[in-house]
């Protein structure tokens, strides 16, 4: 998370918007979000309600849920799903960033 709210500009950039959804209660996600500034939008999702409409899974011998990345377009289309097997199992930014641009010609058209 960390690392996002340092690349955060480059998305902007890219006229994308982050948002982090997290399986804590909203008092834990809220104090984590102000404790570490985070500059970009979390939602707490601790009844799994976000979770299920996008199947993210879940995996209790690898501490819970797995990551799941995706890009949503401006009309709310999914162009983009990634679900992770693990904590280390999502794409990069820059592989994230290649795709909005791309995203972003596209859409010139």
């Amino acid at each position: 998370m960390a690392r996002l709210r340092q690349e955060h500009q480059k998305f902007v950039s890219k006229e994308a918007e982050l948002i982090a959804v997290g399986p804590e209660d909203a008092r834990a996600f809220t104090d984590y979000w102000h404790k570490n500034s985070m500059n970009f939008i979390g939602i707490p999702d601790h009844e799994h309600v976000i979770a299920d409409l996008y199947d993210q899974k879940v995996n209790p011998l690898k501490l819970g849920r797995m990551p799941a990345l995706f890009v949503i377009d401006k009309a709310g289309r999914i162009r983009f799903a990634n679900y992770g097997d693990s904590m280390s199992d999502i794409p990069t930014e820059q592989e994230i960033l290649s795709l909005l641009d791309k995203l972003n010609k596209e859409s010139e058209k």
